[in-house]
């Protein structure tokens, strides 16, 4: 796949790797996704910088995984670090920013 072609650290290639962690959730496998998105987080992070906005979006995707397993402090500061970063980034009425800050609320009732 993409890896093998453009190399682990590619934007593309963290793309598939935040893809492949969203289906992983999509099918209960919790674990294996949130190993997924952090590798997505770590890379985009490196590569892209920790404000941009595909950066933000692997933020927001570990948050969700960690939620789906009770782990809902860390879960609340991933979406809090999502919701800040496109705030600051795209706008508090970007659709993201609001998608980040609708990701956030469960995590006050946990």
């Amino acid at each position: 796949g993409s890896e093998k072609v453009l190399g682990p650290e590619h934007p593309d290639t963290l793309t598939s790797v935040s893809n492949l962690g969203s289906v992983l959730s999509r099918q209960g496998k919790y674990e294996e996704a949130e190993a997924m998105h952090w590798r997505a987080l770590e890379g985009r992070e490196k590569v892209l910088g920790p404000e941009h906005p595909d950066t933000l979006t692997s933020i927001s995707n570990l948050g969700s995984v960690l939620s789906s397993q009770g782990k809902y402090e860390e879960a609340e500061a991933m979406h809090r670090r999502a919701l800040e970063g496109s705030e600051k980034v795209l706008g508090p009425e970007y659709p993201d920013t609001l998608t980040n800050m609708a990701n956030l609320v469960p995590t006050f009732y946990s």
